[in-house]
């Protein structure tokens, strides 16, 4: 799949270069000295592109977790934090780019962005795997009903993990290391057990880092 990620890397590289997508798959592939149908060979338009780029980094965060032998023997917890921490260091490679594409959207509105559709279903996959896991190894209580919205919650996090990363400018991005513990921490917590002090404890994290 080579002339996929050449054509990954050049959309990047143009979006970096112009804030904005090519204005046409003609002109972007007459710079690559690519004939336009190779493009379409692999993408129907710039947004499946720019939507497969976002599921790359989702599938190499996935990769380089389950490639160390240790992430099977975390707890379900562990293995959401160990995903949130490797996702945020797939990011740091590509910061200019996701950052960029992030602060475009206008997050006022409730629809999940374009180039986000597939990762979203991704990674609702993932976090659904997570939970059946969690309520064998009763880390996850099962509540009726409530316990199937659970993968929703998780993906409301990954977004608020995304945006916070975005406007973090902490050294090495300390802060949002920080946010991920307590935000899984307490994700778990309510969805385990009693809640209480690490609800404060992540609502005073959040107001003092507003």
């Amino acid at each position: 799949m080579e002339k996929v990620e050449k054509i990954k890397q050049a959309y990047i590289e143009f979006f970096l270069e112009n804030g904005t997508a090519p204005p046409s798959v003609f002109s972007f592939t007459k710079k690559l000295k690519m004939k336009e149908s190779e493009f379409y060979d692999h993408y129907n338009s710039f947004e499946l592109l720019e939507s497969d780029i976002w599921l790359g980094f989702f599938k190499e965060t996935i990769t380089k977790i389950e490639r160390d032998s240790v992430y099977g023997t975390y707890s379900v917890r562990e293995k959401l934090l160990a995903f949130y921490y490797t996702w945020i260091e797939v990011l740091k490679e590509n910061r200019s780019y996701t950052s960029q594409v992030w602060r475009l959207i206008d997050k006022r509105r409730l629809k999940t962005p374009v180039f986000l559709t597939d990762l979203k279903v991704a990674f609702k996959e993932y976090a659904r795997d997570l939970v059946m896991e969690g309520k064998e190894s009763k880390e996850v209580q099962p509540r009726k009903f409530i316990d199937e919205r659970y993968p929703d919650a998780f993906w409301l996090q990954f977004l608020m993990v995304l945006d916070f990363w975005v406007k973090d400018k902490s050294k090495d991005f300390e802060q949002t290391d920080a946010m991920i513990e307590k935000s899984v921490n307490t994700s778990f917590d309510l969805i385990s057990s009693s809640a209480l002090d690490s609800v404060l404890d992540f609502a005073k994290f959040m107001y003092q880092n507003r």
